[in-house]
């Protein structure tokens, strides 16, 4: 067998044997696979068996809890108000309509399509299109009810769920703790209720988490790459070079415009979505440095300057505002869009650029000076500081039933009620977690904590640039995979490293198993309070465990 690497490839003996990459399981011929008397070739492919087995499992798992009952409640939930009714009207026009008063367009008559009061004039919306058309193809199969607007947001929630499993794997080199990651994931309180509703942000957090595992792959290719570039030696270790590490290219990179292009996918969703997009760039620039220093370049920084981040600009930067462009297809084809025509008979300095995309530009000036100065008091607005630790959640569905009404039998009367709140025990925890993986990445330069925490910054901090307009705890689902990502790592740490002694592994990972478990039984005792069930008032009081998630 090939030995490793400092790069973590497996090294080349001959300059044509291609290079590849460790497999995030544990390689044929250690204890595991001996102990299990698999032959190498048996091994790997029992090894690569699993690392899709696992993780298909988590998904089915957090798919059958998503899709149960899924039209429950039978009603407009939030915000559902407007994108189900946005999304209805892409599929009717490709571009947003304009709906009459709630009291007249809401669940009595939307049952009934053939009397939908839809009219053509184009609306002002405060969000680009893309979100409506990810819950548009629902409503095209079930059509204009719960579950059609619902079920294209429960597809991504079950298949983020599997994609946050296979990127932990990649990541920690470990099919456990990724598959510990997606449970993680399937069991939060906030991800789940997102996953149920028509809301736009578990879309935003679907694009962002597959960008983030694009880069992933992107950076063990550029890494192989320059591992194939460097001579070996006589023991088969690449060896460090400083003039292959300085002029080596590294061509075109799919995954990394594939990430672009997702991207772009999010912030064409809410435009929180281009702050990822800033940080996951200066992310890669800064892995690009580590490669190459690692392969030996004198000057890392200015052998990526000069060989890498033009092509990683244009994979990211233009790519994300094309496919963000796309997204307004319907606006551009259409004639009667909010603004379309805004700038057909105005003149003046830029009267050289066309009319559309002038009031395409003036149509963004407008939604974006909504955005910023939305200042409407809403009882369930928190600030940033308190979301990590679940301050202030959104109740976004809740009726009282009395007895003998709506399957309630309680005397005093009953609660149905959708909180949007994460998981308590997994959320305290990740702030645990997370302050581990600061010292991960400060103290031990952990690359694997420092894009984790890249990813939480890059969806939480921008928010207390706008701690005085009125936002939502619920924003922080775009980060969510992230958290359950730190979490993972800490139990990982938890169960102590590979070469520890047997009696420091018991007690690790008894006590990583405890957390789980926890975590596990803590989503389970809510799931009646994120689902809109009938409960007892008493039951539903007694998990309102502070006055402020009431």
């Amino acid at each position: 067998m090939r030995r490793l690497h400092r790069f973590g490839y497996t090294a080349p003996r001959r300059p044509d044997t291609r290079v590849r990459l460790v497999p995030p399981f544990p390689e044929p011929g250690t204890r595991l696979w001996d102990a299990l008397g698999l032959s190498p070739a048996t091994a790997l492919r029992a090894a690569r068996c699993t690392g899709w087995l696992g993780p298909v499992l988590v998904a089915v798992f957090a798919g059958v809890i998503r899709f149960w009952h899924l039209a429950h409640p039978h009603d407009l939930v939030f915000d559902e108000t407007y994108y189900a009714k946005d999304a209805w009207s892409l599929l009717t026009f490709g571009y947003e309509g304009t709906w009459p008063d709630r009291t007249v367009a809401d669940p009595q008559v939307l049952g009934t399509p053939q009397v939908i009061p839809l009219s053509d004039t184009g609306a002002f919306l405060a969000h680009p299109p893309m979100g409506k058309w990810m819950i548009a193809p629902g409503e095209w199969i079930f059509g204009l009810n719960p579950l059609g607007w619902r079920f294209m947001a429960a597809v991504v929630g079950t298949l983020s769920v599997l994609m946050l499993c296979r990127i932990g794997r990649r990541l920690f080199r470990s099919t456990a703790l990724g598959c510990l990651a997606g449970t993680l994931m399937a069991v939060d309180g906030l991800q789940y209720v997102m996953s149920r509703v028509a809301l736009l942000d578990i879309f935003v957090m679907f694009f962002v988490l597959a960008a983030f595992g694009c880069l992933l792959v992107d950076r063990d290719r550029a890494r192989a790459g320059f591992a194939a570039a460097l001579p070996v030696d006589e023991a088969g270790f690449a060896r460090p070079d400083p003039t292959t590490a300085g002029r080596t290219g590294t061509g075109l990179r799919p995954w990394r415009i594939a990430a672009g292009i997702l991207l772009g996918l999010a912030a064409a969703t809410k435009w929180n979505g281009l702050y990822f997009l800033v940080f996951f760039a200066v992310l890669t620039v800064l892995w690009d440095v580590g490669s190459r220093r690692l392969a030996g370049a004198r000057r890392p920084y200015l052998a990526v300057l000069r060989k890498d981040l033009g092509w990683s600009a244009l994979s990211l930067v233009p790519t994300a505002a094309a496919t963000y462009l796309a997204t307004w297809t319907g606006w551009f084809a259409s004639d009667k869009a909010y603004g379309r025509h805004w700038a057909d008979d105005r003149g003046g300095t830029w009267s050289w650029i066309p009319a559309t995309i002038r009031s395409f530009w003036h149509y963004e000036y407008q939604v974006y000076q909504f955005n910023v100065g939305l200042h409407s008091p809403h009882r369930y607005q928190s600030n940033p500081w308190s979301w990590l630790v679940l301050g202030r959640p959104v109740l976004q569905y809740y009726q009282s039933p009395k007895a003998g009404a709506q399957g309630c039998h309680a005397p005093a009367g009953c609660v149905q009620s959708v909180l949007a709140l994460g998981t308590p025990l997994l959320w305290w925890s990740g702030c645990c977690a997370l302050a581990y993986l600061l010292y991960r990445w400060a103290l031990r330069r952990d690359w694997r904590a420092g894009a984790v925490l890249c990813a939480v910054a890059a969806g939480y901090l921008p928010w207390f640039h706008y701690q005085d307009r009125t936002i939502f705890s619920f924003y922080a689902v775009a980060f969510v995979p992230f958290v359950c990502l730190a979490v993972a790592m800490t139990v990982g740490a938890m169960a102590g490293p590979p070469g520890a002694g047997r009696t420091r592994r018991i007690r690790g990972v008894s006590a990583a198993g405890v957390l789980v478990l926890l975590i596990i039984a803590n989503f389970v005792y809510f799931l009646p309070i994120y689902t809109g069930d009938t409960i007892p008032y008493s039951a539903w009081y007694s998990r309102m465990w502070f006055n402020a998630w009431i």
